[in-house]
């Protein structure tokens, strides 16, 4: 089955479970528009894919953490795109959940995304016991404080902040968790998979900041030029343009040589590759010539 339809199939499982019985039709139908179409599901690819990689012998707990990051992801989305951070207009081309349903409802849709990222991980839990406990310690470390996606938000009304700390925990920690959420998945050790992660999910921050700067919402279908207007730091204010575009390339380059020796080692190489040919030529040729 193409890891595609692998992780529709189980994000389409977890939405059902969240609409059961007499849920209230407005946040189920939210729910869904919070997920649906999910863009590239460039998380749950890497976590399956590692999963793999190490010889996925437990396929239902590998689409259950490829799931739960998916789902925590989406949740941060809804959330950074409300009045009280980013104020976004659309998302993926379309309305954000705000804008569509209201602030109330989109609150409730974020959090209900991430409640159901856990009980995702719950289902699993019974056949897999050791495997589920820690897999769900690893999506609380990397949601929440002091490592995870709410810390990256938190840097953002610190008077100084730390653009490294920041970025590993704004967009790092999903990707992060994604490698090493997918080992653990198949009964591997988390700890060699760090690295890849960290270093996949810089270059995805580097990237985004340089099409914030760079390109107009059409073009990206969400708003632009956001860390200008808000006053964030990110790696184009910090490196310029050209030291940003620099500075992704050498990113990805070491990812390649961090992947830990598995079975699957050479698939992998290739997904960082394919990466590296997702996010760079989104650079204007006399921009990556600077």
């Amino acid at each position: 089955m193409p890891l595609k339809t692998r992780i529709e199939n189980a994000i389409d499982a977890a939405l059902l479970r969240a609409r059961r019985g007499s849920a209230p039709t407005q946040l189920s139908n939210a729910l869904f528009y919070a997920m649906k179409p999910g863009g590239a599901r460039i998380r749950p690819t890497i976590s399956l894919s590692v999963a793999l990689a190490c010889g996925d012998d437990a396929p239902d707990v590998s689409n259950a953490a490829a799931t739960s990051i998916e789902l925590i992801h989406c949740a941060s989305l809804v959330h950074d795109d409300m009045p009280c951070f980013d104020d976004a207009d659309t998302r993926r081309g379309k309305p954000t959940v705000h804008k569509e349903y209201g602030e109330a409802l989109a609150l409730l849709t974020g959090d209900s995304l991430i409640v159901q990222g856990f009980d995702t991980l719950a289902q699993v839990a019974r056949k897999h016991p050791a495997r589920a406990a820690e897999l769900m310690s690893e999506l609380a470390n990397f949601t929440g404080m002091p490592n995870g996606i709410c810390a990256g938000q938190g840097w953002e009304s610190e008077e100084h902040i730390d653009l490294s700390a920041y970025h590993r925990a704004k967009t790092g920690a999903l990707f992060t968790a994604a490698t090493r959420m997918g080992a653990i998945a198949a009964g591997q050790e988390a700890e060699p998979w760090t690295e890849l992660g960290a270093r996949i999910g810089e270059a995805f921050q580097v990237a985004d900041d340089l099409l914030d700067a760079l390109y107009d919402a059409d073009t990206i279908g969400k708003p632009a030029g956001q860390d200008a207007l808000h006053n964030r730091p990110n790696a184009v204010s910090e490196y310029g343009v050209g030291g940003a575009v620099k500075r992704l390339e050498d990113i990805l380059g070491g990812a390649i040589s961090s992947i830990p020796s598995c079975p699957g080692e050479a698939m992998l190489a290739e997904m960082v590759r394919k990466t590296a040919e997702r996010l760079t030529p989104v650079m204007p040729a006399s921009t990556a010539a600077e």
